[in-house]
């Protein structure tokens, strides 16, 4: 299986910071949202322990699976059903496959784009003296 590159920092992440969300025509689309997901099913091999982890209700999370398992070719999560140890979900390698495209992107056009981001945060007004 091949080996998903790291998540961005959740709790330190840059300022500012640029999310990525890619449409497929009408219907699909990945994102920030749909990427952290996945990240957090490979980490806990649970749909409802990573929806837990992002405040998302098991039903939501569920949801947001079967949109991107429909979408691609192949399913990008197996859930095995509960029994005497319980359920899980894991990565298929289509979904690791994916996931490793999306972090690519993301890094690729956050290093195309951070001279110009730079700039857009230098012509910021100082926001620390608003509420």
């Amino acid at each position: 299986m091949t080996e998903l590159p790291p998540p961005p920092d959740r709790d330190d992440a840059p300022d500012p910071r640029l999310r990525l969300r890619i449409l497929f025509g009408d219907s699909a689309m990945l994102g920030p949202g749909k990427a952290e997901l996945l990240d957090r099913i490979a980490e806990t091999g649970s749909i409802a322990a990573a929806g837990r982890a992002m405040a998302m209700s098991y039903k939501r999370a569920w949801s947001l699976v079967e949109e991107m398992n429909h979408a691609f070719r192949a399913p990008l999560v197996e859930r095995n059903r509960g029994g005497t140890r319980g359920g899980g979900a894991r990565l298929t390698e289509t979904g690791v496959r994916v996931l490793s495209h999306y972090r690519r992107v993301e890094r690729a056009a956050a290093a195309a784009g951070a001279e110009d981001i730079a700039a857009l945060k230098s012509l910021l007004s100082d926001m620390s003296q608003e509420k």
